[in-house]
């Protein structure tokens, strides 16, 4: 390791954990020779030998489910009981492509002048995952567990704010005696990571993180014809119909956008309501919005924890000053509170217009913006203003909502439900929020060679 590092701080209370320490030029060196060597034979195990490994990780996951969901709470303040239920969906996403990467992967017979022909699906060799720091584990296993099902090896170069939760997650591959080089943690800086992706031992990248990020990687992955997938930022519409339960809306929408203290990309960002039930919509939203408890991580009790950084926290009470002084009213939270650690409240912005900034910039916090729309037609309209596209909630009579679903500019929509990722479908975004798709069988078709095979 180098002597280079970032300071790792406890967003709860502010103090410092440790120093993230990097891998040098040695040691990323020696990682991508074990990555290519590992490639070599794992290429050529069966679909049973791959899902044994991923089996028995998620096994390990699911057995020490208590020693490393607080390693979330600590390092980036996710309260206990959503870092638990994190860990236990990890292991369903390993558990997942175990089981179904065989079937994702079944070669399709199409016609042709042969006697036979096809496409069979294969490996491309070693994949760089750069994971951001809201969903260490989840993210880690949405990434690896297709690639590894499909024959690839994995270097995983996680977020250095959560340097303890990455290595847990590379120690769970070596507890259950997985080849050295299958998914290893490589941390590193910026520099680093460019030649590790030009470097020709990797073959393709996928990144979850900032627009400025992913913009950066698929400049750099583009130059050296690589393909990457990449799932960005998002300023997700939530559109409330005047025909919709508005109970069960408002709290779906509530639950949505105070996950993880609001520090999603794909949490319900602009809710969107239709002109005759707004009020009561917004009365609905601050009443359950009110209710939740703000407070320590490692509490049961804690619905809200602190943000995982105080510059990312002065950043979103930016937002919130910006768009107040643009004429929006703040009904609720908009002051940071008094006391240690990075702690925002929940907030709700109503009355907020198109062009204000809470309504163009994403808000990755506990922060609720809502707008109003004359109709059907001019909320999808507003949904649509926007440079991100990554998912949307659409609360309406549910035939009507998958008609209306077809109309807005985004990556999935979840009708009268919410919006979330499952190993078993697919999720990725369109415009700013992103390339191509992860989970479900387009999310391991991605990194694999597509060879069309012709017998005469």
């Amino acid at each position: 390791m180098t002597e280079m590092s970032v300071a790792v701080i406890n967003p709860a209370n502010g103090e410092k954990l440790q120093d993230s320490p990097m891998l040098d030029a040695t040691a990323r060196e020696a990682a991508l020779v074990r990555a290519r060597e590992t490639y070599n034979s794992w290429k050529l195990t069966s679909y049973t030998e791959r899902a044994e490994v991923l089996k028995a990780v998620a096994a390990k996951m699911r057995e020490e489910v208590e020693t490393l969901a607080p390693l979330m709470t600590v390092e980036m303040g996710k309260p206990i009981k959503e870092a638990r239920a994190e860990v236990l969906k990890a292991a369903w996403c390993a558990e997942h492509y175990a089981e179904q990467a065989e079937t994702y992967l079944t070669p399709m017979t199409l016609e042709s002048d042969a006697s036979h022909s096809y496409v069979q699906y294969l490996p491309l060799g070693t994949v760089l995952g750069i994971l951001p720091w809201n969903a260490p584990f989840w993210l880690a296993f949405r990434f690896c567990a297709p690639a590894i099902m499909a024959g690839n090896t994995c270097l995983m170069k996680h977020d250095l704010h959560v340097p303890a939760s990455a290595q847990a997650i590379a120690d769970l591959f070596i507890k259950v005696g997985a080849p050295e080089g299958l998914m290893q943690n490589v941390p590193m800086d910026n520099a680093a990571i460019e030649a590790v992706i030009r470097d020709p031992r990797v073959q393709a990248v996928s990144l979850t993180g900032s627009e400025r990020a992913g913009s950066a990687v698929a400049a750099i992955a583009g130059s050296e014809i690589k393909p990457v997938v990449l799932e960005l930022g998002g300023s997700d519409p939530c559109i409330v119909l005047s025909d919709a339960d508005l109970e069960k809306a408002a709290d779906i929408i509530t639950l949505s956008r105070i996950i993880n203290a609001g520090q999603s990309c794909i949490a319900a960002k602009r809710i969107i309501v239709e002109d005759a039930v707004y009020d009561q919509m917004v009365e609905l939203l601050k009443t359950r919005l009110a209710k939740l408890n703000l407070g320590n991580p490692a509490e049961e009790t804690t619905d809200v924890g602190p943000m995982a950084r105080d510059d990312l926290r002065q950043n979103l009470h930016r937002q919130v000053e910006e768009t107040k002084a643009a004429g929006a009213r703040c009904l609720l939270g908009g002051e940071i509170p008094e006391g240690e650690g990075f702690f925002y409240p929940v907030t709700l912005l109503v009355d907020v217009e198109p062009g204000m900034t809470a309504a163009v910039e994403e808000t990755f916090g506990p922060v609720a913006v809502v707008m109003k729309a004359s109709d059907a037609d001019h909320a999808i309209a507003i949904a649509n203003d926007s440079r991100y596209g990554l998912a949307a909630g659409l609360w309406t009579e549910k035939s009507r909502g998958e008609q209306l679903a077809r109309r807005i500019e985004v990556g999935q929509v979840a009708v009268n439900g919410i919006v979330k990722t499952d190993p078993r479908l697919p999720s990725g975004g369109i415009k700013c929020s992103g390339l191509g798709r992860e989970l479900g069988p387009q999310g391991i078709r991605e990194f694999v060679n597509a060879q069309q095979i012709w017998l005469g």
